[in-house]
């Protein structure tokens, strides 16, 4: 498959146009280059974007736009999360934003630089945009944060493409912030920001250039440190090379082989070095050395076993290991997110399915990443959820709770289809590990049996025909279609799939943007779109999730807000929160690879290989102690799976379309 679409798409997109809801067409802005990145050759301006990139002391939302006259500008909001303000609570992280643009400050032959064009911007782990002055000069500005310094860098390079000579010269600068020490929880803080290879230069013909700007903040009175541009690119661009040969995904779809690439690095790189030990944060200037029941303990804990990034399971340890700090014999909720660092939490939605969440995610985590040390860590943990889901369940078997996880920005009545799917789901996995464990088979036996009257209470209680589907009420009182009726399906729970499936990708609900939060209204949330199309690939409607995924991929990817999946709009105007990107990831390991952890060696197995495509390959898997490839090749009707790593092959079988194989990594 290539970025164009297939016949089969074309009559998808003309019949849903016609509807007038679910596609528009696709004028892709960007293009996938040879090498992995994705480019804008300039053109359709004015335009502006913007993209967060983080390391593990510093993240930076870099906004960036073309004017008409084809002329660039730019602003960079830093955000610094262990440097807390006051009061210190989820949103007090230094914060500022900047927007000189330091080529404006250079003069060449004693004139600043005008009539500037640009030519092209790319994206790969960095912001790199190229222009021209004539045929006299050729510009370029590259951003990125440090992966592990409090700095951000920006490299800058004059070329001269003419046939004479010029004089350059480069401003001194140094210029330092004091921050009121009143707003800092260690008083003032120190925000630097210095040009390094300033001075006069004569430039010959060809000759190229270049000087760089470091920023920094530190505590009072603590200045940059000594610090080269060039090799903290490199830094970066290590890590984004490591993150790209892990978890390697291999379709015939190139889109959405880059935009998982993309996703890995955002769902990676937004981990921070706090006090509290390691913590992935959410991102967009908002959401940082804290963490979240649903974006790290649900969405992207259960992924990082996978990639095999070590950093990110360390992180996601330590984000259920804080969660288990506030168990308690009572039973009184547990917080929904702990802030500033470890130190305090946030329960203002009151409990939104919190332990639910937690215990899903805890129990995915540890089946995967295969460490019996680490399981044996998280049983409380997860025993304690799966007991206050327990307690928690209505008359009619359901799970009660305040709110969901959107917080009560939309109706979630007393009793919320997500929260009780996630407790469903948290059993069985629950069920998988304990086994591992050696735990009490009286235990497990209870578990089984709280799982099965859940799954009936589920279809008694949400079970319902809304606006003439087949599918699921939200809460009791709801009777518009929600984007989170696809959560049944992600959990293994298929009663009403086919009217729910025709739902999500109904006009009542698949807009432009995936999926509406619920029918009639333009807010959308990405997390519920990479739900459903987890859950409509593991239900096995391949054909129908593949041109509504390749579809989404490329306008994330491709379109005119990239590279990343994005949280929600209007809220936040689309921000690049890190948690959807490995939801993003989790739509191929559990959907198209159907990998379902069963015990800390194993799997069961269910691929999904779409009809067009002759085979498909994920590669590098980090996964139940082992570090494996799978391979699912087309033989007539049937698949041909291979799972085998550098030393062995594990698996090697003819199987059905359809059928679930169970994966035993053995001594």
């Amino acid at each position: 498959m290539t970025t164009a679409f297939t016949k089969k798409q074309l009559i998808i997109i003309i019949l849903c146009f016609i509807s007038g809801k679910s596609f528009a067409q696709q004028n892709n802005r960007w293009q996938i280059t040879t090498d992995g990145a994705i480019s804008w050759n300039i053109n359709n301006i004015p335009h502006d974007d913007h993209i967060e990139m983080s390391g593990k002391k510093i993240s930076s939302v870099i906004r960036y736009g073309v004017a008409a006259d084809s002329s660039f500008h730019v602003t960079r909001s830093l955000v610094w999360p262990m440097l807390r303000t006051i009061p210190n609570n989820t949103h007090a992280s230094l914060t500022r934003r900047f927007a000189q643009d330091h080529l404006k400050l250079v003069t060449v032959n004693n004139k600043a630089i005008e009539n500037e064009k640009v030519v092209s911007i790319t994206l790969n782990g960095t912001l790199l945009v190229k222009s021209k002055v004539g045929k006299t000069l050729e510009l370029t500005r590259q951003y990125f944060p440090t992966t592990t310094e409090a700095s951000y860098c920006e490299i800058y390079t004059i070329k001269n493409i003419s046939g004479k000579g010029y004089t350059v010269e480069i401003p001194k600068s140094n210029t330092i912030y004091n921050t009121n020490p009143i707003n800092g929880t260690e008083g003032s803080y120190t925000i630097q920001s210095k040009v390094l290879n300033d001075g006069y230069f004569n430039l010959k013909p060809n000759d190229i250039i270049s000087f760089s700007v470091l920023y920094f903040a530190g505590k009072s009175n603590e200045l940059l440190p000594e610090l080269n541009a060039e090799n903290e690119k490199m830094k970066r661009l290590e890590l984004v090379k490591e993150l790209s040969n892990k978890l390697v995904l291999e379709t015939p779809d190139t889109i959405l082989n880059t935009e998982f690439a993309f996703a890995k690095l955002r769902a990676a790189e937004s981990i921070f070095e706090t006090k509290g030990g390691p913590m992935h944060g959410p991102g967009g200037e908002a959401y940082y050395a804290a963490i979240w029941a649903n974006d790290e303990a649900e969405y992207i804990g259960p992924f990082f076993p996978f990639l095999g990034y070590d950093y990110g399971d360390k992180a996601s340890l330590n984000a259920y290991l804080h969660f288990a700090r506030f168990i308690n014999k009572e039973y009184k909720p547990i917080p929904s997110s702990i802030v500033a660092e470890g130190t305090d939490i946030w329960d203002g939605a009151g409990d939104r399915g919190d332990a639910a969440m937690i215990a899903y995610g805890a129990a995915r985590y540890a089946l995967a990443k295969g460490s019996i040390d680490e399981a044996k860590q998280l049983w409380p943990l997860i025993e304690w959820c799966l007991e206050y889901c327990n307690l928690k369940l209505n008359t009619e078997g359901v799970v009660t709770s305040d709110s969901d996880e959107l917080e009560g920005r939309f109706p979630a009545g007393k009793a919320n289809l997500n929260t009780s799917s996630l407790y469903y789901d948290a059993l069985n996995s629950a069920i998988y590990l304990g086994a591992t464990l050696g735990k009490k088979e009286a235990q497990l036996t209870t578990y089984k049996t709280q799982a099965k009257n859940l799954k009936s209470a589920i279809e008694k209680y949400f079970g319902s025909t809304i606006d003439g589907y087949q599918t699921y009420k939200y809460y009791k009182e709801n009777d518009v279609l929600r984007a989170w009726i696809c959560t049944p399906l992600t959990m293994g729970i298929y009663n009403r799939k086919e009217g729910t499936i025709a739902a999500l990708f109904s006009p009542k609900l698949w807009t432009q943007d995936g999926l509406a939060s619920l029918s009639g209204d333009k807010t959308f949330w990405d997390r519920s779109t990479l739900y459903a199309l987890r859950g409509v690939l593991a239900a096995g409607e391949t054909e129908k999730a593949i041109d509504f995924l390749h579809y989404y991929s490329t306008r994330r990817l491709l379109g005119d807000h990239v590279p990343y999946p994005v949280e929600a709009y209007p809220e936040g105007n689309q921000r690049h929160l890190s948690a959807e990107s490995g939801l993003y990831c989790r739509v191929f390991t559990e959907g198209l690879f159907g990998i379902r952890p069963t015990s800390l060696k194993g799997f069961d197995f269910t691929p999904r290989l779409p009809i067009s495509w002759p085979e498909m390959g994920l590669r590098n898997i980090h996964a139940f102690g082992q570090d494996f490839d799978i391979v699912v090749k087309r033989e007539k009707k049937k698949l041909k799976i291979t799972i085998s790593d550098k030393k062995k092959i594990w698996l090697d079988k003819v199987i059905n379309e359809g059928d679930t194989i169970k994966v035993l990594f053995d001594k």
